[in-house]
């Protein structure tokens, strides 16, 4: 039976284990670009019926936002807890980059789309690998701390709207890692945690690229559309996100991504400072 890009996709998402799903990911990008690249027999797109939620482990725990402990970065237990939150964090998104493929197949899309996706998806295994790397490197590991339950609501909510999962998902869940990054390298660096600093690196390195093909899809499907990008995506990010945008912005980053302050601070909790140079 011949297997879709599709099928790949799924398949991924109904593996629980992250180990065994981060695998499996890079096994199937590896195969999709060998196929590209015509190393290998080329691989349909085609269409396929993946789960509403993903396969996940029995641990961790997942808890509402509201009860996850807060974490105090400034001891050994809380820069644990924090790598265990990004390491979470990575997971989901692996299952977000295949379920874009995976819910989507029957969109027609250039073949671009379908390459970049599964460029992030196998990033995200890696991020996640390495993040766990560094659980283990101190004692721990990955499913040992309660996790964020919310996490994939953002896929739920999006399930039959490709513009608003674009919307959403890269250019304001992604996005709010580039915001947050910096301060999270710093706090490993300021203990001497140096193979946490180097993964957070990596990850920091990379993510502008997700952002960056979340807002080029985006921008290319209101094109098809012939519609504005900017009010197109206020009117899906406020259907579809729960909550304000939260500054500080890194807005250097954003801009790298293809994401201009217009798009995002109307969303915010509050205004931007105002420029004194403008009298």
């Amino acid at each position: 039976m011949t297997t879709t890009l599709t099928q790949m996709a799924t398949e991924v998402l109904m593996t629980a284990d992250g180990r065994e799903k981060t695998a499996l990911s890079r096994r199937h990008a590896r195969a999709w670009f060998a196929a590209r690249r015509g190393d290998a027999p080329p691989i349909e797109i085609g269409t396929a019926a993946p789960p509403l939620h993903p396969a996940r482990p029995e641990r961790p725990e997942l808890l509402s936002p509201r009860d996850v402990p807060r974490r105090r970065p400034g001891s050994e237990a809380g820069r644990i807890a924090l790598l265990h939150a990004v390491a979470h964090i990575e997971l989901n998104a692996v299952d977000l980059h295949w379920d874009i493929i995976a819910r989507f197949g029957h969109v027609p899309m250039p073949p671009g789309f379908h390459d970049d996706w599964v460029k992030c998806a196998d990033e995200e295994s890696k991020h996640f690998n390495l993040v766990c790397d560094c659980l283990e490197a101190l004692s721990s590991h990955y499913g040992a701390l309660p996790a964020h339950a919310g996490m994939w609501r953002a896929a739920e909510d999006t399930a039959h709207d490709l513009m608003g999962r674009l919307a959403v998902v890269p250019m304001v869940l992604e996005a709010r890692g580039l915001d947050v990054t910096p301060g999270m390298i710093e706090i490993f660096r300021k203990a001497g945690a140096a193979q946490a600093v180097s993964a957070l690196e990596v990850i920091y390195a990379e993510e502008v690229a997700h952002v960056a093909y979340g807002s080029k899809w985006f921008h290319f499907l209101c094109g098809r559309e012939d519609a504005d990008p900017k009010e197109v995506f206020h009117d899906l990010v406020r259907r579809y996100f729960h909550g304000a945008l939260k500054p500080p912005f890194n807005e250097e980053k954003r801009a790298e991504a293809g994401l201009p302050p217009d798009f995002y601070w109307p969303l915010a909790e509050e205004t931007p400072p105002r420029d004194r140079s403008a009298g």
